[in-house]
């Protein structure tokens, strides 16, 4: 997944920032030496001469210029580390020091782009996902499926809570494998606590991950953005550019849609949003307690349609988690 510009121009400006850092502190290092041991600096300037001296012999066809160069800054150049040594700096205290060597902190190596960049842009893409703490918790390393019923088979469906949760998960990393190929979006569907949100979050982690960009709202928070965008607050603390950002992010997941105050603002600015990422091959992931026909009646037969037409729809079975740790102690 390619960064949007103004991303990458973050990342560029860090290491921009890094470069100038490196350059101070070694010129803080080179004055200490300079203060301490007045010698170094007779050799630094006599480096310099011997190698202008030779670049202008060499251009007057002297051969054996560039030969005898090496020689003499080599000769200098170990006096100058005997000199660092006998004061008890390491030899190379004076060289320019990189946060990452590999790439001397331009963030390629042979014009790709470095290991160090790829965890740049990950630690980007998941300070702008909103999820950042919450996903070292919930994903699917942590998830489990003892909190799903194994005894009862649901009504209809022919398996239990905890068959039906493996499949739902099965579908997850279905969702995932191909998100490469194809920004699908799923709409996660069930009752309160069982466990939509922490699926959600597991797609979110593999996703970012992965590299792709991923902005977690809840359904409160997105309208909030839509309303101070639509009335005219789209300069405060940076609204437009997270709006911009909801439309175009790889994935965006709404969480607990159906919460919000319902209105015909917010039934508008939902079509526009989910029909806006489907124009642009933008994934969705949608958590909420509302059945299909709830969706209906509270977001029109136009957001209903979208979501009936474009989404995978995966119920989620079970009781409520939340309530089942906080009476096991583990909340």
């Amino acid at each position: 997944m390619a960064l949007s510009n103004s991303q990458y121009d973050a990342i560029i400006r860090e290491y921009g920032r890094q470069q100038l850092l490196n350059k101070h502190e070694q010129d803080k290092r080179v004055e200490e030496i300079y203060r301490v041991l007045p010698a170094v600096r007779e050799i630094d300037d006599a480096i310099s001469t011997t190698a202008v001296d030779a670049a202008r012999k060499m251009l007057a066809g002297d051969q054996e210029a560039r030969a005898r160069m090496k020689t003499v800054i080599a000769d200098l150049r170990e006096q100058k580390e005997v000199l660092l040594r006998s004061k008890g700096y390491p030899a190379d205290y004076m060289e320019m020091r990189y946060r990452c060597p590999d790439c001397r902190d331009t963030g390629y190596v042979n014009g790709k782009k470095c290991h160090c960049f790829r965890k740049a842009q990950m630690r980007l893409l998941y300070a702008q996902s909103n999820i950042e703490e919450v996903v070292k918790r919930e994903n699917f390393s942590t998830f489990s499926y003892e909190y799903y019923d194994d005894e009862n088979v649901l009504p209809g469906l022919g398996r239990t809570a905890r068959e039906h949760m493996r499949q739902v998960v099965a579908a997850c990393r279905q969702f995932i494998g191909e998100f490469g190929e194809k920004k699908g979006s799923l709409l996660l569907t069930g009752n309160t606590g069982v466990g939509k949100t922490f699926l959600a979050n597991c797609i979110a982690k593999e996703l970012i991950d992965r590299y792709y960009s991923v902005i977690y709202l809840s359904a409160g928070d997105l309208f909030d953005i839509f309303s101070k965008t639509r009335f005219g607050r789209q300069d405060e603390d940076g609204i437009r550019d997270m709006y911009d950002y909801i439309l175009d992010c790889d994935l965006l997941v709404i969480d607990d849609l159906g919460t919000e105050l319902n209105n015909s603002f917010t039934s508008s600015q939902l079509f526009y949003c989910l029909n806006e990422r489907l124009n642009r091959k933008k994934g969705t992931v949608i958590s909420t307690n509302l059945s299909i026909n709830a969706l209906r009646d509270n977001y029109t037969e136009r957001v209903t349609s979208r979501i009936m037409s474009y989404y995978r729809i995966l119920p989620v079975y079970g009781d409520d988690i939340r309530l089942k740790k906080r009476r096991e102690g583990r909340e």
